[in-house]
């Protein structure tokens, strides 16, 4: 249950938005509920993201108050007992319903089209004035007032309850234009009628190709969900038995047959395959899987059978982690789009009264009503907020999907505006440049096997990859009684050991402890020289040796800083190495400014020393580097499988693969730049299309198709961020 000032992350499934103004209106409405913090309307992804410590009941009614439906987000059925009605599935295919209505408007549209073409273009009176304007009506009311009706229906709600959005404009264009054709029959006026079934009947053509268009924008997301396992084959009590994957339950021993999907995350108990994961990671080459390997669900098992304990279900499986990390992205908010925001929110009452004034301008300089009600009309029909409302969430929409389907999963929209600005990228070295897998490759002692011994009975009782590879190496699995243990964080551990005090650390440890190194400078020199963490070993200050212990650079660093220096990034190492060690690993991967002798809790400190410089980014294993992470303009987090560190970074990449942090930074760039495009066209079409239609220069049929184009234009061109390779 969830705590009075809890507040809680939740995302709502919207039905009914027909615009960008639709999605402010909503999204100002459930800001001004007591208990929301914060609300945000994705009108391309249909969602609202809401962080609050209200009931889902209060913000359901608010959303159906403004006349549209909401559920929350992963739910397809919802009974509201007290309401006395029933939530229904929302429609999974938005782009079917606008066709539908889109054909039906046309067969009677088309008509209407011939009739007025035939007489007032070529002069063909195959009717009288008032059959042809009857016969007009006639077609004009079931376009506008039957497949037209959900939109006429939201626009006079936008003059009851003052929340005005595009269908405002529509519906008040298509009526009067529709109601021009009823005067005619009584005073000397134009007849419109014919025209405002055309106006609807484009507009209905822009919705179906937007959102078809929308569509496509969001189908990552949807392969992602699709890419799951429908079934498995579980072991119980010696038979196998065929369920559906929403039956596994925590422990539950799955078979996977070559060629099949691994049904949920798990660990193998037994077999050995190589296991396609691809779809997760964006990584090519098979993943090698043994006994005791972390598998991670809809990842595909290529050659061998390996039987996996289900260890995660449901939300908790990587995949779903990943889909919910991608829908909060896309309900974030980007800076730049902030001045979309205030301008769609003024934009619908702004162009009524605009198209007032030009109704009135009109009919003093022309003293003709029918010329200033066209005039008026193709004011109200060219106004376009939805340009502007999706310029931005539909660039993040296929951004971030994409970024999905690579392993590269963006927390926060904001950071791709914020990752053009940087120019320094800071890499932290264990688990990042290197594999973050230590092994000792050296050992310098008289007494070898007791210093190992010593050694690893202190080092079994730290948590460190140091510590563990030096336990590794001992092989034992006896070891001595060791009191008085204490961790001395980034320099090393100390104990007693029968009586004797042991101290096991680095250089700058030694100097505090005041024990001198002078007898073995050469010995320590040849150690950091080869790139190892040196370990000096101590018995009552005494020393006994030292234990060289390296960690191997992954395949692919030196390659991804020679990118990010070619990309004119200032690339910085920082570590907890001394500096002849740090500096034998950064020259393997081309690195020329190291931070060295860094304590992990320093680490956020140094990264506020750099911002000064510039802005910065760092990339660092998402676990242990969290504040700096937090500290940096942005944070890449590096995870690897299912030990990902999702709330850590501002961009979480999947693998341990550095080149992702390339990928990732072309992505957010090629990302903010189609933002900017679409924004750019966005407010240049409204800019130039208004005042041009305030001239009298655009017929009101024309203004409609102008409007429906600048809305698909502006979605096509997001979709268009797919051919970017990133």
């Amino acid at each position: 249950m969830e705590g009075i000032n809890e507040m809680v992350k939740k995302i709502f499934t919207v039905q009914g938005m027909h615009c960008a103004s639709c999605a402010k209106n909503i999204e100002n409405a459930v800001s001004k509920i007591k208990g929301i913090n914060s609300a945000f309307v994705n009108f391309a992804a249909g969602k609202l993201y809401v962080e609050s410590n209200v009931a889902d009941l209060e913000i359901l009614k608010i959303v159906e108050k403004l006349g549209y439906n909401a559920i929350p987000a992963g739910e397809t059925k919802k009974k509201d007992k007290k309401a006395g009605h029933e939530h229904g599935k929302i429609e999974p295919d938005e782009a079917r319903s606008w066709k539908t209505r889109m054909i039906w408007a046309w067969i009677f549209t088309i008509p209407a089209a011939i009739i007025m073409l035939s007489s007032r273009i070529f002069g063909l009176m195959i009717f009288s004035d008032i059959i042809m304007t009857c016969i007009l009506l006639a077609l004009a009311f079931p376009v506008i007032f039957i497949f037209g009706w959900k939109t006429i229906k939201s626009g006079a709600r936008g003059f009851t309850s003052f929340y005005f959005n595009m269908d405002s404009l529509i519906m008040l264009g298509t009526v009067i234009a529709f109601l021009t054709g009823i005067f005619s029959l009584f005073f000397s006026i134009q007849d419109y009628s014919g025209i405002s079934a055309m106006i609807m009947a484009f507009f209905l053509t822009g919705k179906y190709v937007e959102s078809r268009a929308r569509g496509r924008a969001g189908q990552e997301i949807k392969k992602l969900l699709e890419i799951k396992a429908k079934k498995a084959v579980i072991l119980k009590q010696g038979k196998e038995i065929e369920i559906n994957v929403d039956e596994i339950v925590l422990g539950d021993v799955m078979i996977v047959k070559p060629g099949e999907k691994i049904p949920t995350d798990g660990l193998v108990i037994k077999g050995e395959s190589s296991v396609d994961e691809s779809m997760i990671s964006g990584e090519s080459m098979p993943v090698d899987k043994i006994k005791g390997s972390n598998v991670i669900g809809a990842t595909i098992n290529q050659d061998g059978i390996l039987y996996v304990k289900a260890t995660k279900i449901g939300k908790d499986t990587f995949l779903s982690h990943i889909i919910k990390l991608v829908e909060e992205a896309q309900g974030s908010k980007i800076p730049i789009q902030k001045l979309a925001d205030k301008i769609t929110s003024i934009f619908v009452p702004f162009i009524l009264v605009i198209s007032l004034l030009t109704f009135l301008g009109w009919l003093l300089l022309s003293n003709g009503i029918s010329r200033s009600l066209e005039v008026a009309i193709s004011v109200l029909v060219i106004a376009c907020p939805c340009a502007l409302g999706l310029a931005t969430p539909t660039a993040l929409m296929v951004g971030s999907g994409m970024g999905a389907r690579r392993g590269i999963l963006i927390r926060k929209g904001e950071a791709i505006q914020t990752m053009k600005e940087v120019k320094i990228i800071v890499f932290d070295k264990t688990g990042t440049i290197t594999k973050g897998k230590p092994e000792v490759r050296e050992v310098y002692s008289k007494n070898e096997k007791y210093l190992v011994e010593i050694v690893a009975s202190l080092e079994r009782l730290s948590e460190h990859p140091v510590a563990k590879a030096i336990v590794d190496y001992s092989g034992l699995n006896k070891f001595k009684s060791v009191k008085e243990f204490k961790i001395i964080r980034g320099k090393g551990v100390e104990g007693k050991i029968n009586g004797k005090k042991i101290i096991i650390g680095n250089s700058i440890l030694m100097k505090e402890e005041g024990i001198f190194l002078k007898e073995f400078e050469e010995i320590i020199d040849k150690f950091e020289s080869k790139a190892y963490t040196t370990m000096i070993v101590t018995e009552n200050k005494k020393i006994l040796g030292m234990v060289g212990v390296a960690d191997t650079v992954k395949d692919d660093s030196f390659k991804a800083v020679s990118e990010l220096r070619k990309m004119k990034f200032r690339v910085i190492m920082i570590t907890g190495d001394n500096e002849r060690t740090a500096r034998a690993i950064a020259d393997q991967v081309g690195i020329r400014e190291v931070i060295a002798n860094v304590l992990p809790e320093d680490k956020a400190k140094k990264i506020e020393e750099l911002q000064k410089q510039g802005i910065v980014a760092f990339v660092g294993d998402g676990i242990n580097d969290a504040p700096a992470l937090k500290q940096a303009n942005v944070g890449i987090a590096i995870g690897t499988g299912t030990d990902i560190a999702i709330e850590s970074g501002d961009i979480v990449l999947a693998t341990g693969n550095l080149r992702g942090v390339v990928s990732a930074i072309k992505l957010s760039k090629a990302t903010f730049r189609k933002i900017k495009q679409n924004l750019f066209w966005a407010f240049a079409y409204n800019i130039i299309a208004i005042p041009v239609a305030i001239a009298g220069l655009l017929h009101p049929v024309i203004a409609e198709i102008a409007m429906a184009a600048s809305s698909v234009t502006v979605v096509t061109n997001a979709n268009l961020l797919r051919k970017t390779r990133v």
